[in-house]
């Protein structure tokens, strides 16, 4: 009874040894395809912050921050211009999205 236990382990160690390998390269093949794929959204909000909106927008933020930035005591933050920066972006996104969705 040991040995059938003994022989039925090893047979079992030997089978998901096999099997590991084949696992482990199927899993690399989804990661590279994941790699390879760009998420549409991501791409379309770089589209949107290039638009002349947008950039106005952007700039506010960028003057807010470097403003803030130069002074050492200060309770002022950008979250005003954050948010509209955000906000324009994503108008822009909303009309662009679903386009591109299958």
């Amino acid at each position: 009874f040991i040995f059938v236990i003994k022989y039925s382990v090893q047979v079992f160690s030997l089978f998901q040894e096999e099997e590991a390998p084949a696992e482990e390269e199927e899993e690399e093949e989804e990661e590279e395809e994941e790699e390879e794929e760009m998420d549409p959204l991501e791409t379309i909000r770089a589209k949107c912050e290039q638009t002349e909106h947008c950039v106005h927008y952007r700039e506010r933020l960028e003057v807010c921050e470097s403003r803030v930035g130069s002074k050492s005591h200060t309770e002022e933050d950008c979250t005003e211009e954050l948010f509209d920066f955000l906000h324009a972006r994503d108008h822009c996104v909303s009309h662009k999205l679903f386009h591109n969705v299958k």
